[in-house]
């Protein structure tokens, strides 16, 4: 498994990603309907072109089986494909997000607690609740940034 930085953002590989995305939701986001998944997946192309640094995990045939975006010392996104969970890929991607670009800040879905314990577990610790997710919809956010403990172990 290796993690490289992408700067060519071919259609191909978006397309890929999308893929690994849905995956990845389906198997965390069980509070969100199908339909609701099908409206969100239109603007992740979007977000995956836009986002300042975009990291993937590739397997050994160097298809993407995870991936992570980051801007301006906010982790934006990290989606794993379900069968590469419990993996440690999560750990060694945040990682690499807080050694190489200074990762600090994160958001998530409060009704997905496993991500949240995940998070807890890397040493991010809630600052701030929402009611509603970034688009206005009724999905609570919880907003993490590093903890003092966690810089200090690094």
């Amino acid at each position: 498994m290796r993690i490289v930085e992408i700067t060519n953002r071919t259609p191909d590989l978006i397309e890929r990603l999308l893929a690994v995305w849905e995956s990845s939701v389906r198997a965390t986001h069980l509070f969100l309907s199908d339909d609701e998944i099908k409206s969100i997946k239109e603007y992740v192309p979007q977000a995956l072109n836009g986002i300042a640094h975009l990291m993937i995990a590739e397997d050994e045939t160097g298809h993407p089986v995870a991936f992570m975006g980051i801007e301006d010392g906010m982790l934006e996104m990290l989606f794993i494909s379900p069968e590469e969970r419990g993996k440690r890929l999560g750990k060694r991607l945040i990682q690499y997000g807080i050694e190489n670009y200074g990762v600090k800040r994160l958001a998530v879905n409060e009704q997905n607690p496993q991500a949240k314990g995940f998070y807890e577990h890397m040493g991010f610790q809630v600052y701030k609740r929402t009611d509603l997710d970034e688009q206005g919809n009724p999905y609570p956010l919880l907003y993490m940034r590093l903890g003092k403990k966690a810089e200090e172990d690094r």
